[in-house]
């Protein structure tokens, strides 16, 4: 396709999501579906109007996803409910962490028993299809801030955080394939990748979440009339926390999902406090109340950040359309994807949650909704552009992009009439 006709094809699709917003979010299945079956329509296994070839554009792809998976964890993170506690953020760690890498495990003995791939290639499949996904899985997650609803909380923080448990994985799948340095016995995997990867990220995010927190609520509080851009804080906060992520070797998306949950977790907490503060001096009214406490960066980009979630998500499904040939039909490929959600996902999450307070209704619900996407599309592109070779890349792109098919079809279907009935009982 030519130029002008990309630009046409986007601008329309974007004014037709735009005016029939509402229609659309009525529909029993998710707006990724559709973007999907018109990539399909369009792509090679339609009218063949565009073929993406995903290998050769991967340096482009990987940036695009990166970028798409940042401003969808941010967003996930400034709508996590106010206070954070062990009790409530416990079953969402237990699926970031222990479900993942019982998936990985599962993924990994499934492609070495049945698809007859090395040890190395099979983790590297596992973590790239592990991690559940915040750009797609936006219907299952909280839809604003304040938003308590427990299975959207549990399954909106899951993907916020297995973005970046799933990264350890992903170099140690390297490491076994000879494209990355393990150290020896793994010690600088354990020591450098595992542990200080994860705890430098929720360090740095949560230190530059506070801090922009505190800096905002300061100047609008001592200088009302002072003008401050929300969009361009909370875009800034995102690429400063990233940026000293990577320089620091952690995994920068924790770092800036957590980032974007302590910038909403301070501008509560010092909001709750001014409030006090001023009711002991004399009762409020609802205007004063207003009055004493600040507009929050988190409130003010929220919505804006939405608006480029979408258009991410548009863009980057049609494009996943345009990529899909007669090579994903091949069975190895919809044997994975079928493993990974009838066998892996529930078994992991099933396994993870025992003892947790979490319902099993909830349990069953949060082992099926284990959305598959561009998450796992940025892991794929990091790994090509890492040197896999191209046969091997080949053959985990099919692998890939029939799982997030397929995971947005079934998921996208599911969603409206399993959580109705969950929120009905």
């Amino acid at each position: 396709m030519a130029n002008y006709q990309w630009f046409l094809l986007l601008g329309c699709l974007m004014l037709a999501r735009g005016l029939w917003g509402t229609p659309i979010a009525r529909l029993p299945f998710t707006s990724a579906i559709i973007y999907l079956a018109i990539g399909l329509v369009l792509g090679p296994l339609g009218l063949n109007f565009f073929a993406f070839d995903v290998f050769a554009a991967a340096p482009l792809l990987e940036v695009l996803t990166e970028v798409a998976v940042l401003i969808s964890l941010f967003s996930a993170g400034i709508k996590m409910p106010v206070p954070v506690t062990l009790r409530r953020w416990g079953a969402p760690i237990r699926l970031a962490w222990v479900a993942m890498a019982l998936s990985v495990g599962l993924i990994a003995l499934f492609c070495c028993a049945v698809l007859d791939m090395p040890l190395g290639a099979g983790v590297l499949l596992g973590a790239l299809l592990a991690p559940t996904d915040p750009v797609l899985a936006s219907d299952v997650q909280l839809r604003h801030a304040g938003d308590s609803d427990p299975l959207r909380f549990t399954l909106g923080c899951e993907a916020g955080m297995n973005d970046g448990s799933a990264f350890p994985f992903v170099m140690l799948g390297l490491g076994l394939l000879g494209l990355h340095d393990l150290g020896p016995w793994g010690w600088h995997w354990v020591a450098v990748e595992l542990v200080w990867g994860t705890l430098g990220a929720v360090l740095i995010g949560g230190l530059c979440g506070m801090a922009l927190a505190r800096v905002n609520f300061a100047l609008r509080r001592n200088r009302p009339g002072h003008e401050v851009l929300d969009d361009l804080m909370g875009l800034g906060l995102i690429a400063v926390v990233y940026g000293l992520g990577l320089a620091a070797h952690v995994w920068g998306f924790l770092a800036v999902f957590c980032a974007g949950v302590a910038l909403r977790q301070t501008e509560q907490t010092l909001a709750r406090r001014a409030t006090s503060r001023a009711a002991q001096e004399r009762p409020l009214t609802p205007d004063d109340r207003a009055d004493t406490t600040p507009p929050t960066v988190s409130d003010g980009t929220l919505l804006f950040k939405e608006h480029l979630e979408r258009l991410s998500e548009l863009t980057l499904v049609l494009l996943l359309g345009g990529a899909v040939t007669t090579l994903l039909f091949d069975w190895r490929s919809w044997a994975a994807a079928l493993f990974l959600f009838f066998v892996a996902r529930p078994v992991s999450v099933l396994l993870a949650l025992v003892g947790s307070p979490t319902s099993p209704r909830m349990r069953v619900i949060a082992a099926w909704f284990g959305v598959r996407g561009i998450g796992s599309l940025y892991y794929l592109m990091y790994a090509i552009n890492h040197g896999l070779p191209q046969t091997l890349a080949q053959d985990l792109i099919n692998l890939t992009l029939a799982v997030i098919v397929l995971s947005i079809v079934i998921h996208g279907t599911s969603v409206t009439p399993l959580l109705d009935r969950f929120w009905r009982k």
